[in-house]
């Protein structure tokens, strides 16, 4: 029996998502790499040199993500895939293997380049394959099996940290499992189908009307769904091809796409100035901040990962009905609120002056609610509002420099961190505080709502929704367009089988 069609659409974007999974994966991983003893030990790192370790592997995402644009257009969603995923073993290895900081650096910047390929293809690819009304549930597989990936790192690592503190397998372990989720990735993509929109896109439209149809219908080309989908993209793709962009330049030059562009590069720097990265990498030395030891830190992350799991698995049941909009406004607020009380307990009771266990517990637990409020809301629409929001022409291009202003904040964050913490304190926290204030004020008066729109109506939504979205009805602006087409075809249909019955 054929799995329903929004099933088999699922499960594709499950697989996709491996490439989440090596992201989140490393994301956990590197705070016990960079406090092992026997990593200290071996490589004698100052701040500069421990901050490298953390940006070189954003850095490389930087660039990776640069270069997905393009590949993501001239090879295909799936290629671009599996070169994302050779990459980053690549690099996986070199990483096991290094005895120098050189190539450990090497390694980092390798593996990096990988993710940037993936995180910023996927995503894109999962929406090009979903149904409306499912799609935000399947983009935000992204953030779930990064929340999956962080997981099994967090408690990989207090494992291997705990148990192996006299060999450097404390360190070389955890980094080298990542390997093989990637082999998997990167040899059965081509399994999956391509995306109809860059078939049709690339001339392919008999192929995409078949892809179309295997995706939402179990493969019947006549189905009234799959028919206007299938006349929509095309007479989206027409109009991309005379009007909207065809290179970067032109993503600053037409309104409507620098809107979009301007919107998610906000949107991307925003959530790496919530804070999540400075916790993700030095969850030990901030821990430790409160007194709170390496092997318990690394406990609570564990435990930490299992609250984002689960907030991450809430967002895939509700976010196709509490839009996108209000969660992400939301969001930050509850994460600044979090920020506040963790800064008043580390300003309040500092390690060596007051050992308050009561302080230490309220501050894990403030770490536990900011989690759990990140991941409900800023962490998987940074992927699903990108992934939605450009038309087919532009979808690469825009994604790739949204995906690249992510990787730029987050390369500051890692850098900067260790220095900050060493030099300043809690006072750092100031920051995040500030940050989260204003992206909840940002988003409230200029995202517009784009849940349950079928991505070829996106053109229409930011040509003529307001800039400024509050105190407006999102209905002013609400097309229907897809539906149209299909009550369309249906009627036209009917009339065929009435004149046959007829005659």
């Amino acid at each position: 029996m054929a799995l329903p069609p929004k099933w088999y659409q699922f499960l594709v974007g499950v697989f996709a998502s491996l490439g989440s999974f090596l992201y989140g994966y490393d994301l956990g991983v590197i705070a016990e790499v960079v406090a092992s003893e026997t990593f200290v030990a071996m490589f004698h790192p100052n701040d500069v040199q421990q901050g490298l370790v953390v940006s070189m592997f954003t850095t490389g995402a930087f660039f990776g993500a640069a270069l997905a644009g393009p590949s993501g257009d001239y090879l295909g969603r799936r290629l671009t895939i599996m070169v994302g995923g050779i990459i980053f073993m690549l690099g996986g290895g070199l990483q096991t293997g290094a005895t120098s900081l050189s190539y450990l650096w090497s390694g980092r910047f390798l593996a990096g380049l990988g993710v940037g390929f993936l995180t910023m293809i996927v995503p894109l690819y999962q929406a090009e394959l979903a149904h409306p009304s499912i799609r935000g549930r399947i983009t935000a597989l992204q953030q779930f099996m990064l929340g999956v990936g962080a997981l099994v790192a967090s408690w990989v690592s207090w494992g291997t940290y705990r148990d192996l503190k006299t060999n450097t397998a404390q360190w070389r372990i955890p980094l080298g499992l990542q390997i093989a989720p990637a082999f998997f990735l990167s040899l059965l993509i081509l399994l999956f189908p391509e995306s109809p929109r860059w078939l049709i896109d690339n001339g392919k439209a008999e192929k995409g009307l078949e892809v179309l149809a295997k995706l939402h219908s179990h493969g019947d080309t006549s189905d009234p769904f799959v028919l206007a989908e299938f006349e929509q993209i095309q007479q989206s793709i027409t109009f991309e091809h005379e009007h909207e962009a065809k290179s970067y330049l032109e993503l600053f030059t037409s309104l409507p796409s620098f809107r979009r562009l301007f919107l998610c590069v906000a949107l991307q720097a925003s959530v790496q100035m919530t804070g999540v990265s400075a916790i993700q990498y030095y969850s030990v030395t901030i821990y430790g901040q409160i007194g709170i030891s390496g092997d318990d830190t690394l406990k609570y992350q564990g435990i930490n990962s299992i609250i984002a799991l689960v907030a991450q698995f809430c967002t895939i049941l509700f976010i196709d009905k509490t839009g996108r909009r209000w969660p992400l406004i939301l969001g930050n607020l509850g994460n600044m609120v979090t920020f506040v009380i963790a800064t008043i307990l580390l300003a309040k009771f500092p390690p060596g002056v007051s050992n308050n266990h009561a302080a230490q517990w309220g501050f894990i637990i403030m770490t536990w609610l900011y989690n759990f409020s990140f991941s409900c809301t800023c962490g998987p629409l940074s992927w699903i509002i990108p992934a939605e929001v450009f038309d087919t022409r532009t979808r690469s291009k825009g994604v790739s420099i949204a995906c690249m202003a992510s990787f730029a904040f987050n390369t500051m964050i890692g850098q900067v961190t260790p220095i900050a913490m060493t030099n300043i304190g809690y006072r750092y926290y100031y920051l995040f505080i500030v940050c989260n204030f204003t992206n909840a004020i940002f988003f409230w008066l200029l995202l517009p709502e784009t849940a349950r729109r079928p991505l070829e109506e996106m053109n229409y939504l930011f040509s003529h929704a307001p800039w400024l979205i509050v105190g407006k009805s999102k209905d002013s602006y609400q097309p229907h367009d897809l539906e149209n087409i299909e009550r369309e075809i249906v009627e036209a249909k009917r009339e065929v089988h009435a004149t046959h019955h007829e005659a």
